[in-house]
């Protein structure tokens, strides 16, 4: 399950460390007040005895915003998007934003202006053409790769089978990167984090593509990379 969160920002900027650093505090803050022995679990060890936290966000968008050098401008025209393929982290995250009229993201405080959910598209064919609005993060022996890395393709084969694997799904997976943006590094919550947008083609179960469309693409879905348009 996937939904949009309408926002005001109540600052004329945020600053640019905050865009991705502050996604995974204010997801959890959210889980903490509906459900706190998932957001313990999840912080403390990840998802069903597995390091992987099954949620993917991204962050603030801000229509009409003029830009401004050296920071993320911000508008009364804003969208967070939020989602999970399991249904209690998207239940306590929905109700979480569903319940609150503020929420501050990193130093900027926003106005929560409406929630809804939204539609996911039909992946009955088991194959889908997926473009991310924000970096896919893929390491491999801790170094990050991008596309045009060789093994890029392989390691987000892995990823994604090491999802399906949590959620108990078939975890054949293909990947063909279609095209991709420019390098991009930001700072988070746990360091910087390296990647580029992609647009690829998936053939796996529509379960999976349905869980993918839901989390997200790469490492740390939580703190804002890999989101799905």
């Amino acid at each position: 399950m996937r939904f949009r969160v309408d926002v005001a920002a109540l600052a004329p900027q945020m600053a640019w460390p905050d865009v991705h650093g502050a996604a995974r505090g204010v997801v959890y803050s959210l889980l903490e007040k509906q459900d706190p022995a998932l957001a313990t679990e999840l912080h403390d060890t990840g998802w069903n005895g597995t390091s992987l936290r099954p949620l993917g966000v991204r962050p603030p968008l801000f229509l009409g915003a003029a830009r401004r050098k050296g920071v993320y401008a911000t508008s009364d025209k804003g969208m967070v998007f939020l989602g999970s393929p399991v249904p209690r982290i998207a239940g306590a995250l929905l109700a979480g934003f569903g319940g609150c009229a503020e929420v501050r993201w990193g130093g900027t405080p926003l106005k929560v202006r409406g929630v809804r959910l939204e539609a996911a598209p039909d992946h009955s064919s088991g194959t889908a053409v997926f473009e991310t609005a924000s970096p896919v993060v893929i390491k491999h022996e801790d170094r990050f790769l991008l596309p045009d890395d060789a093994g890029y393709a392989e390691r987000l084969v892995h990823n994604s089978r090491h999802k399906a694997d949590v959620l108990g799904l078939p975890s054949e997976v293909e990947v063909e990167v279609l095209k991709a943006g420019h390098r991009r590094m930001f700072r988070s919550a746990k360091g910087f984090r390296i990647g580029a947008q992609v647009s690829v083609r998936l053939h796996a179960d529509p379960r999976l593509l349905d869980a993918l469309y839901d989390w997200g693409l790469g490492l740390a879905t939580n703190q804002g990379f890999g989101w799905v348009k």
